[in-house]
């Protein structure tokens, strides 16, 4: 894979992300980072990510994550979300994504979701076309 550019997004943290002492509630980080994931599909590869589930029946569950809470985002804050493609394996894609204010890096996961059949209940090889433009995100690091 060659190094390339990160896919971007801006997130507001929100009331709803918080805890009662104003800082992002860590579970809601993975809510977070799911939405950057349709952010990816729809503005990044330009897939439909409704149509993909609903016409397509097609998911991307995921199947191991690792986060790391660096330092604590409060209500108010804009994360700035990178989002980088670690390893395509035939159905699997390992993802990097980080969050970060500025240059402050506030929450990282390293997440492999696999492309899955909502009809046949089973993990299914990534079409050409979309590993081509998955690859346009990857990279070495």
């Amino acid at each position: 894979m060659t190094t390339s550019k990160a896919f971007h997004c801006d997130k507001i943290v929100r009331f709803q992300h918080c805890d009662p002492a104003g800082i992002v509630f860590y579970p809601q980080y993975f809510v977070l980072f799911h939405e950057v994931l349709e952010d990816w599909f729809n503005d990044g590869l330009g897939v439909d990510y409704a149509r993909f589930i609903g016409a397509e029946h097609l998911g991307i569950p995921t199947v191991s994550i690792h986060a790391d809470f660096v330092a604590p985002s409060k209500h108010g804050d804009t994360l700035r979300f990178g989002l980088r493609v670690l390893d395509i394996g035939r159905s699997s894609v390992k993802l990097g994504i980080t969050a970060c204010v500025g240059a402050e890096l506030r929450a990282r996961v390293e997440q492999t979701v696999v492309l899955f059949s909502l009809k046949n209940r089973c993990k299914v090889a990534v079409p050409t076309a979309l590993r081509e433009q998955m690859l346009r995100f990857a990279t070495d690091e």
